[in-house]
């Protein structure tokens, strides 16, 4: 796969076919549309593109918005990366470009700079200054510009809408294994380990506490998880800590995981970390003591679901 930052980094003179959307998630929804993609690309002798934006069309329209994402940037350019797709092409959405008329859209970045010579959209797509634009008007440029539209089915296309709430609110909710049933892949988080307070190594449980700096990205209910990360390329698993830790008197909202069979310094390195089921709730026990006696409980669990799961 190709990375292109932008439309008009975009430097293939083969033709292409194209979808356009967020993909946030890249969930079992918007895999049916890549596969489509891929293989109609594959048949017509063409190459595959996905046209994205960053940041979220609603961040620059919506100032006071306060979405949330199941993905950030990088997490959602690996997960296509995995895809079999030829070319993705990140955009940056600014106010400039969204005043784009649906015309300057489909000529000058769809036609001339990207190729197109079929797009695979949504019958509910709409572009242009103000949305103003649909699919009837796409067709109409297509047989102005010769390009041809393929029409994704309302079916799929609620597919994948009510799959992106069904994550988001499985996330909030702290039900990661359905999120995950949904997306076909784990949920992730990632970020730069930073140092925290140190507790949870006077606990005999050393943490590395995640600092994530996407404000935009979806953070999982508060809670135990039992989690998983590639390290060195060597799989290695753990318990995460999302929350507060009210028990010490903590305030500030925490990421923290202490990994099993793991000796290493992990500060200051980029990590990603995927959450595969949830223990409990984050409580607020009556004694350091009872806060140890859960964490050896958390411990326990969280072991023999990797053995239940996972083992070789």
């Amino acid at each position: 796969m190709k990375e292109h930052k932008g439309a008009y980094a975009f430097n293939s003179e083969n033709p292409t076919v194209i979808t356009i959307g967020t993909f946030d998630g890249v969930h079992a929804g918007h895999q049916k549309i890549i596969e489509k993609l891929v293989a109609t690309a594959k048949m017509s002798n063409m190459e595959s593109a996905i046209l994205t934006f960053f940041p979220h069309p609603r961040m620059v329209l919506q100032k006071d918005t306060n979405i949330k994402l199941i993905n950030t940037i990088e997490e959602r350019r690996q997960i296509l990366e995995a895809s079999g797709i030829d070319h993705l092409i990140i955009h940056p959405f600014t106010q400039q470009f969204s005043r784009l008329s649906a015309l300057e859209f489909v000529r000058d970045i769809l036609v001339h700079k990207l190729k197109a010579k079929k797009i695979i959209i949504g019958y509910d797509h709409r572009f242009g200054r103000n949305r103003t634009a649909d699919i009837n008007t796409l067709k109409e440029f297509g047989e102005q510009f010769d390009f041809e539209v393929e029409e994704i089915s309302p079916q799929e296309i609620a597919e994948v809408a009510v799959s992106s709430t069904k994550i988001r609110k499985a996330l909030e909710e702290g039900k990661v294994e359905k999120a995950n049933s949904y997306l076909q892949h784990p949920f992730t988080l990632t970020g730069k380990v930073v140092k925290g307070k140190g507790l949870g190594k006077g606990f005999g449980y050393p943490t590395a506490n995640l600092e994530i700096a996407e404000s935009y990205k979806l953070i999982p209910k508060n809670g135990v998880y039992v989690v998983r990360s590639i390290i060195n390329e060597i799989p290695y698993f753990g318990m995460m800590n999302i929350g507060t830790n009210p028990t010490v008197g903590g305030k500030d909202r925490t990421i923290e995981t202490y990994f099993f069979m793991l000796d290493m310094d992990l500060y200051g390195i980029d990590l990603q970390i995927e959450l595969l089921t949830r223990i409990r709730d984050e409580v607020n026990f009556e004694s350091v003591d009872a806060l140890k006696i859960a964490m050896k409980q958390d411990e326990a669990f969280s072991i023999q679901y990797v053995k239940d799961n996972y083992a070789e």
